[in-house]
């Protein structure tokens, strides 16, 4: 690590990024509430990579902890390129992008994850599974951008490690399990053991093998197939909410917190999970989960918030969630529809622009979505674009006492 002073040449210079978990809703957040900073935040970010070889991984006050895992500065960079944002070198972003997911690093061994198509649980001693996942998620918004440049033969490159997720999904158990280089399973496998790997061995970063089979942000669709289709997914999905079973913990996991069954939403990696079930066609459950977060899980107590904020990312969670829609991937520049917590709310854009969102008939009992109204024109679907957001205008959700099936387009 290069531990000498060096002077950002923008005069803005931003740090403690806090990226494992902000690159999940806080940075597509700061592309909405707080645009005029964001290009300052990537100009930082490729700045920290022209003088370390790799993007930030969790830097604090600017040193490289390596306490989390995966290159998340990426899906951060790549969002902000996908929303058209300027003030940055497109071509200094990609190759920032590049090396940091082809020179290896510490805890990013690509030639080890390049050869297996995964990371091995015997030569990759800690946190296999969690690291597979989420550099796939990050393989996959570096594709994103090689495409919109035109490198196409690093668009395949990057989206065939995408799909490395798909190697350690056990159709036996139907969760993601550790193999070993002779593709050999985790045997025996406890997958209720919550560790914290870094500190004392095991798969998984600060979770378990139930709250990481979901972590495939960037292919519901693939995940839902491996499951063996949307009932066998809704299916899981319903176990994961329910089985309050608990294991013999090991290493630091007091942050894997605010549990409903095993999902856990004081820690990052669950706070898509429960946006999941519209993929399958049972919005309603979505929608009976997300109140029900709100009012275990962010009390007005000093002891109100499970886990801890993380640098804004369980606040970003609740913002989004209390306008009824959250981005379950974060590069897409779509926003998958939940229900609001909020009778009105409004973003002001610009001056003589605003973005509101209204929550018709809301109450504990109307906690069910009846209809969606973009600019008085019905949402069809369950998603609703960035451009939608940033352009103005008026989201209206009509809210009932009994679930409305909707299907997500």
């Amino acid at each position: 690590v290069n531990d000498s002073v060096f002077v950002s040449k923008s005069g803005t210079y931003y740090s403690t990024f806090s990226l494992w978990d902000t690159y999940r809703a806080a940075h597509p957040l700061y592309t909405i509430l707080i645009p005029k900073r964001v290009p300052g935040m990537i100009n930082s970010l490729l700045d920290y990579q022209k003088v370390q070889g790799h993007l930030p991984v969790w830097t604090l006050w600017d040193k490289e902890t390596y306490c989390m895992i995966a290159n998340h500065a990426v899906p951060v960079v790549v969002d902000a390129y996908l929303k058209g944002f300027k003030g940055f070198s497109p071509e200094d972003a990609y190759n920032a992008i590049k090396a940091s997911l082809t020179v290896s690093h510490k805890k990013s061994d690509w030639e080890t994850y390049d050869k297996y198509g995964y990371y091995p649980f015997d030569i990759t001693t800690v946190e296999s599974v969690s690291r597979t996942l989420e550099s796939a998620y990050d393989d996959y918004c570096a594709a994103q951008m090689a495409k919109a440049m035109g490198k196409d033969k690093d668009y395949e490159f990057f989206m065939k490690r995408a799909s490395a997720y798909k190697s350690l999904f056990d159709p036996g158990t139907k969760l993601m399990r550790g193999k070993d280089s002779k593709g050999k399973w985790r045997s025996p496998f406890n997958p209720f053991l919550l560790s914290h790997a870094a500190s004392c061995g095991g798969d998984y970063t600060e979770g378990n093998a139930w709250q990481y089979t979901w972590h495939v942000q960037h292919d519901v669709a693939g995940l839902i197939d491996l499951m063996g289709g949307k009932e066998s997914f809704a299916m899981k999905l319903d176990s994961l909410f329910m089985l309050d079973t608990i294991a013999e913990n090991t290493g630091f996991v007091s942050d894997v917190s605010g549990f409903i069954g095993q999902y856990a939403h004081g820690n990052e990696p669950s706070h898509h999970v429960v946006y999941l079930y519209n993929y399958v066609d049972q919005p309603w459950k979505t929608q009976e989960l997300i109140p029900e977060i709100f009012e275990r899980f962010y009390k007005p107590k000093p002891d109100g918030l499970c886990g801890n904020d993380d640098c804004g990312q369980m606040s970003a969670w609740y913002i989004f969630s209390s306008m009824g829609f959250y981005p379950v991937d974060p590069i897409s520049g779509e926003y998958v529809l939940g229900a609001p917590q909020m009778d009105k709310i409004s973003i002001q854009l610009t001056e003589d622009r605003a973005f509101v969102v209204e929550a018709k008939n809301l109450s504990r009992k109307n906690k069910y979505v009846k209809s969606v109204e973009l600019n008085g024109k019905p949402v069809r679907g369950l998603t609703i674009k960035h451009e939608d957001i940033m352009s103005g205008g008026h989201l209206v959700f009509t809210m009932t006492d009994e679930p409305v099936k909707r299907v997500l387009k």
